[in-house]
């Protein structure tokens, strides 16, 4: 962004071959440090954002971002650039422009005006109500990560991210994702009866899995593997991070991936060697992730269960999710393996899906004597 980037620049922003861009880039930083300059003097607003994006931080390649992650930065932050160009003055930016750079000419003052309006004036505010506390961090959370590395980098003098008020999530701020396995039961003899097998097999895989929406989607063939020693099948999943888990397949979660196959009219054979996805949509192709929360959100507007109607939240592929975390508490299956099985890093992180539940199993009430009140309790 030699000059402030126009609006119709904003569709470009991103380039279509991120990996020769950062090549570009790193010779760009060479060239300095070897005329004993800061390293991104040479670097405009523009550079930045792709080197922030798009660099490697890790040797192992497994361990960088990954391309989710990114597309998921990205679309924040070229809201974030658009915003701040398109509602400056609604926004009471007041910027004095530095060496034609959006990011340079920011304050703390700036950054706190912006998360602000966002969260109480934005378009989507006025239009679809607020923001839930859960977005907001998470927006917050790429904002400050970005303009920190801006600071940490030299690129910015000031450390303008620390104008960002946090964001924290409370536990009564989470929506309310728990189905426990009595609906799960219904949903799968809903569709089973209906012979909708395609999502029958679905709810059936996620929810006897614990699978991310993504971590489904990007399942191919060669990853249904057979385990001669135990005698049953898993799936080789790769889940956040590129880190890689194997799930066990119970007989029954096995035959509902070949259900959903021959529904498909496809061969249920599972060569090592194929990349071909292994849940394929009606054109053929893999599902993405936004795809397969598409078709789950037309399927669930459909069906005729009263507690379906009576939820204050969509059920999604995520809640399927909570749903194992669930069924396998009640199964007094041990909490770390319950976070192991998910692919979470954090006990905590299992901690929230469990938070629900476990409340309730712990209330006071439980503990009273079936005589305390006589014949009224």
């Amino acid at each position: 962004m030699g000059e402030l980037i126009s609006k119709n620049e904003l569709s470009l922003l991103f380039p279509e071959n991120p990996q020769q861009v950062v090549l570009d880039l790193h010779e760009k930083k060479d060239r300095a440090e070897k005329e004993g300059k800061p390293i991104f003097v040479y670097f405009n607003d523009k550079e930045m954002l792709h080197y922030y994006l798009y660099r490697d931080t890790n040797l192992n390649e497994l361990a960088n971002r990954s391309m989710r992650t990114i597309v998921e930065y990205e679309k924040e932050l070229r809201m974030m650039i658009r915003q701040l160009l398109e509602y400056s003055g609604e926004i009471n930016l007041d910027l004095d422009i530095v060496e034609g750079s959006l990011f340079k000419s920011m304050g703390e003052r700036h950054m706190r005006r912006y998360q602000r309006w966002v969260a109480e004036e934005s378009p989507h505010v006025k239009k679809r109500g607020q923001y839930s506390v859960a977005t907001l961090n998470r927006k917050t959370v790429i904002w400050k990560s970005f303009f920190m590395f801006l600071h940490r980098s030299g690129y910015i003098e000031k450390p303008i991210h620390e104008g960002l008020l946090a964001a924290t999530v409370r536990t009564d701020d989470r929506p309310n994702r728990d189905l426990g396995p009595g609906e799960v039961i219904q949903l799968l003899d809903y569709f089973d009866e209906r012979r909708q097998y395609i999502v029958f097999s679905i709810i059936h895989v996620l929810v006897a899995t614990g699978m991310r929406n993504e971590e489904l989607c990007k399942l191919k063939l060669s990853d249904v593997k057979y385990d001669s020693i135990l005698g049953n099948y898993y799936l080789k999943v790769t889940g956040k991070g590129n880190k890689v888990r194997e799930i066990p397949l119970k007989p029954k979660v096995m035959d509902s991936i070949i259900l959903y196959r021959e529904a498909r009219f496809i061969p249920e054979k599972f060569p090592n060697t194929s990349d071909e996805p292994l849940f394929l949509t009606s054109t053929g192709r893999a599902f993405s992730p936004d795809g397969l929360a598409h078709y789950l959100q037309r399927v669930f507007k459909n069906v005729e269960l009263p507690f379906v109607h009576a939820r204050q939240t969509r059920i999604t592929a995520h809640v399927f999710r909570h749903s194992f975390a669930i069924i396998s508490y009640l199964n007094k299956v041990d909490i770390f393996a319950i976070m192991k099985a998910l692919g979470h890093e954090n006990i905590n992180t299992t901690m929230i899906y469990l938070q629900r539940i476990m409340d309730r199993e712990q209330h006071a009430i439980h503990k009273w004597d079936d005589g305390t009140l006589g014949r009224y309790i």
